[in-house]
């Protein structure tokens, strides 16, 4: 019996702003009458003014979630009501203080800066997740305008195995469709290259790759394909 070949199906700029409109609607985090939504050629462009940073990665994650987006463009404005407002010497003990309470997080070896509500975090800690762990704790701060991760990896012996690990957990990974993506091994930087479906898809192997240990950096060239 012959296959049936899969039925292609093409996501034009009008049904994608629909899409994005209809998940900002759908995710309680965010208030879809203050954000505009404009694409170009499977680029999302996200406009308006928020109260909280974490409305506005909320409404960035939302539109990265549908089909047929390829990138996102996030110039929403973060304005703070009078009652969020802090000083920057409060933002920062407030930092400090969150940074502290994750276990994961090496808060010795950490620096916080913050100017005009934007956080600035340098230092360096032994594994990618303890970098993204940092960041991702800064973000639901009432105060924060944006955040600056400039927390670098130590360097540290790197498997001989490396390479043949990480594709492996892609593998295991079921957001991830290992047979499209080539992982390139430099020391203890690692590429990724290839084409997904999904930015979600993209993220996640970005993730799995910054897991491996001895893994300094990580440059994400995965490309993400537009059905047409």
């Amino acid at each position: 019996m012959a296959t049936q070949a899969p039925v292609t199906i093409v996501h034009t700029d009008e049904e994608i702003q629909t899409d994005v409109l209809e998940e900002l609607r759908w995710d309680a985090q965010v208030r879809s009458t203050d954000i505009g939504i404009a694409v170009k050629r499977g680029i999302v462009t996200l406009t308006g003014q928020v109260d909280t940073y974490a409305v506005k990665l909320a409404a960035q994650e939302a539109a990265h979630r549908i089909r047929g987006v390829k990138a996102v463009a996030n110039d929403i404005v973060v304005h703070l009501p009078y009652s969020a407002e802090r000083t920057d010497a409060d933002l920062a003990a407030a930092v400090l203080n969150t940074l502290a309470w994750d276990v994961v997080i090496p808060t010795r070896e950490l620096e916080v800066t913050v100017s005009q509500g934007w956080v600035t975090v340098k230092g360096t800690v032994d594994f990618g997740f303890q970098r993204l762990a940092a960041e991702h704790a800064i973000h639901r701060l009432a105060g924060v305008r944006g955040v600056t991760n400039s927390i670098e990896v130590k360097v540290a012996p790197v498997p001989a195995t490396i390479r043949q690990d990480i594709e492996r957990a892609l593998v295991r990974n079921a957001e991830t469709d290992a047979q499209t993506i080539t992982v390139v091994v430099d020391g203890s930087k690692v590429t990724l290259k290839g084409a997904v479906h999904s930015f979600a898809e993209r993220q996640s192997a970005e993730r799995t790759a910054w897991s491996a240990p001895g893994v300094t950096s990580v440059n994400n060239q995965i490309t993400i394909q537009r059905a047409s």
